[in-house]
């Protein structure tokens, strides 16, 4: 049945209509993985569900921003021109904030087992500084129908989920091997994003 679906999107989008999708959720979900690789180190214990919940919750915001990029750019143009002026702001100073807040916590331990796990409140923050620029997307499929803008919006979610998935499932490799605390290395990651998130919107 899936192949089945899969095939009649196939045939009514075309194959460059995909490709291009996947490319954008590929190139999307660069900041989401490198997040994911911060918060594995965090939480180096993390139960498989729990890296379900991250890397869907990653998923969903790469998958709804677009969309609602899409819905601005028909309906509100004006507004989504104003939106993009303050994206970069918005990422840079929530991933500063998550990133010193990363840092702090893992200086006031001494052990793995006093981390902090990502509540569900930091991880929707999270959720929406690396997705907020996906916005702009909705420029780039501003001429598709409500079903293409739905199905890209999908592909690059579910692109971002893969990837966030195996960077939970990864990221644990550098603990222990840089004579630095994990929490710090997750931090300056997560500083590191917000400024550049906030150089490509502004600055390039």
């Amino acid at each position: 049945m899936t192949k089945e679906i899969c095939y009649n999107l196939l045939v009514m989008y075309g194959l460059s209509f995909f490709v291009t999708s996947l490319a954008l959720g590929v190139g999307l979900a660069m900041d989401a993985f490198s997040v994911s690789i911060a918060d594995s180190l965090r939480e180096p214990q993390m139960s498989q569900g729990r890296k379900v919940a991250i890397a869907g919750t990653f998923g969903f915001f790469q998958f709804i921003m677009p969309v609602i990029g899409w819905f601005f750019v028909h309906e509100l143009v004006s507004l989504i021109n104003v939106l993009m002026k303050f994206t970069p702001w918005i990422s840079l100073i929530l991933l500063l904030y998550l990133g010193i807040k990363m840092i702090k916590e893992g200086n006031e331990g001494d052990t793995v087992s006093s981390y902090k796990p990502i509540g569900t409140k930091e991880l929707i923050v999270q959720g929406i500084a690396t997705s907020i620029d996906a916005l702009s997307v909705g420029f780039t499929i501003s001429k598709h129908t409500t079903g293409m803008a739905l199905t890209s919006g999908l592909i690059i979610g579910i692109a971002t989920f893969i990837l966030c998935w195996v960077a939970l499932h990864t990221g644990h490799i550098l603990k222990g091997k840089t004579g630095v605390r994990e929490t710090t290395i997750g931090g300056i990651i997560l500083i590191i994003i917000g400024i550049k998130v906030f150089i490509d919107g502004v600055i390039i």
